[in-house]
């Protein structure tokens, strides 16, 4: 019996050691190269896709690789990047499955103690570019993972513990403080701000065209930068020229004020004497707007006596003849006289009769007859004009 059992143990060790040694020689890195029942189909011809993490947690070989929560494929093997800092996992998917070549790849936890895997999904923004194929490389700047459960629990940890929970009871109490006799004036706020906030939704429209023409007013600046640039670059010479003349701008603009003083002073000290002769002016201005347009239609002949000013048209030139018939028959003269209206004399102080106020004209002349003349003379309206080379 003995004998048996020392026989069973030497095959079974034998049989052991050459299994060992078979799947030594046939590659075995362990139970991670050994296929789990219930993985995902990766058909004939899957690619390898090779995804870099800054931190894979406890994913494992023989993981699950997702899209949309549906297995498309297992993680291959996980190493070390070549910069020594980044995880490389390398998974295998169905060569079925069409994936962008800008896809993103997310570390997954399938529930709050379940496996670890990999989610392939397409890019949150932006277009899709290319394919995901053999030999691709999604970088680590397109891959995150989810906070784990220790984390969670961590963060809640340092939140009950050092955070303000605790404050709460402080924070509630203080309220109740504030808030307590104040009823009305909240209940007020809150009906202002309800009104406040009314009115800007009646307002929307008005604003949201405001905020658009702000938009279009940056969008214009920021198209016409390189303009603004030259000329906040064509300012700086000036303000270097004012600032080297700022003591020169003081010094005039204290002048001014002094200068502003005087002229107060002045004002205050000629108002009286402005004001009188304003008041003096005004009969003439008033005797000036009363003239109406005869003042100007009297400046149309006063400028170009003696000629009206619609005949200044019609010369050429820079002067004009004027031939003048001058009648110094003293008869005529005499006669013109006496068929005014007006007095020919001057008032006389102490002359009855020639006070201003003559008697009605015409006065009768006389017409006194000549010696050593005929029967038919004229009068001295004759021998005048007979004097001064005149005749009838």
């Amino acid at each position: 019996m003995r004998r048996r059992v020392r026989d069973a143990v030497l095959l079974a060790s034998a049989l052991a050691l050459t299994v060992l040694t078979g799947c030594g020689s046939g590659g075995f890195d362990g139970v991670y190269n050994m296929p789990l029942p219930g993985g995902a189909d990766v058909g004939d011809r899957p690619y390898q896709v090779k995804v870099q993490f800054k931190d894979v947690l406890d994913l494992v070989p023989q993981a699950g690789v997702k899209v949309n929560d549906v297995p498309v494929g297992r993680v291959d093997r996980i190493d070390l990047a070549a910069d020594g800092w980044t995880a490389e996992v390398t998974v295998l998917v169905n060569g079925d499955v069409k994936l962008p070549g800008n896809s993103v790849a997310r570390l997954r936890q399938s529930a709050l103690l379940g496996e670890k895997y990999v989610e392939l999904a397409e890019p949150v923004e932006g277009r899709e570019e290319g394919a995901l194929g053999e030999g691709s490389v999604i970088p680590v700047e397109r891959t995150n993972r989810n906070p784990e459960v220790e984390e969670v629990f961590g963060a809640l940890s340092l939140l009950l513990n050092g955070g303000g929970i605790g404050q709460l009871q402080d924070i509630s109490r203080e309220l109740n403080a504030a808030m307590e006799g104040n009823e009305p004036q909240l209940r007020s706020l809150l009906t202002n701000l309800n009104t406040l906030v009314g009115e800007l939704d009646g307002h929307k429209d008005e604003i949201t065209r405001a905020l658009d023409g702000m938009n279009r007013l940056g969008g214009a600046l920021n198209a016409q930068r390189g303009q603004i640039a030259d000329v906040l670059e064509g300012l700086e010479p000036g303000l270097k020229v004012l600032s080297e003349q700022r003591t020169q701008l003081v010094t005039l603009l204290q002048s001014l004020d002094a200068l502003s003083d005087v002229a107060v002073d002045t004002v205050n000290k000629s108002k009286d004497d402005m004001v009188a002769d304003l008041k003096a002016l005004a009969p003439t201005l008033q005797k000036l707007a009363e003239a109406g347009t005869n003042l100007p239609n009297a400046f149309e002949l006063l400028l170009t006596y003696p000629f009206p000013d619609s005949t200044v048209d019609g010369i050429r030139g820079d002067y004009t003849n004027l031939y003048v018939d001058v009648d110094l028959d003293l008869g005529t003269i005499v006669d013109n006289l006496g068929r005014s209206r007006q007095s020919p004399l001057p008032a006389v102080p102490g002359l009855p009769g020639i006070d201003g106020h003559a008697p009605s004209l015409p006065l009768p002349l006389p017409n006194l007859p000549l010696p050593g003349t005929s029967g038919t003379s004229s009068g001295l309206g004759d021998v005048l004009g007979g004097l001064l080379g005149g005749g009838r």
